[in-house]
Parts: C-alpha cells; structure tokens; sequence
C-alpha cells in the first residue's frame, strides 16, 4: 500500500480550512451577540432611568395629592363651624 503525501497533505490541508471557517462564523456570531448584549444593557439602563424618574414623579404627585387633601378637609372643616345650626321648621297644620 502505497501514501501519497501530497494528497494527504491537501487533505489536511481542506480538513483545517473547514474548520477554520466554523471557528471564524462562530466568532462573527459571538460579536454579534456580544453587541446584542451591549445594546440590551444600554436599554435596560435607560429605561431605569425612566422608571426612577416616573417614581419620582409619582412621589412628588402623591405629596401634592395629600397636602391638597389637608387643605380641603381644613376648608370643610372651616364651612362647617361657620354654618348656622339648621333649623327644624315645626309644621303645624
């Protein structure tokens, strides 16, 4: 049995090149998952931004929403001790 060398040799040679290549596609997949990743985080980032802001917002709501609640009980209260006692008409007949 006799080897040829040189074929060998190409086929080595293919056997590597094909490899080479998986190895190349997967690292091409890898940085685009990697910039995936990137751009995922930079929106998770903002959109904590916007929810602190919208808390905040909301905080600053609910303060307002309570001192105008004071205000109109101390109003109502006010109306009540300046109104007269209601009179009960007698209805005579």
């Amino acid at each position: 049995m006799s080897v040829r060398y040189e074929a060998v040799n190409a086929m080595l040679l293919n056997e590597f090149l094909k490899e080479h290549h998986k190895v190349e596609e997967q690292q091409t997949k890898l940085a685009e998952q990697q910039s995936t990743i990137a751009e995922l985080k930079t929106t998770v980032a903002q959109q904590q931004k916007q929810i602190a802001a919208q808390q905040a917002t909301t905080a600053q709501q609910q303060r307002q929403i309570e001192t105008l609640t004071a205000t109109v009980r101390k109003v109502s209260e006010r109306i009540e001790l300046s109104a007269p006692a209601p009179q009960i008409a007698a209805n005579e007949g």
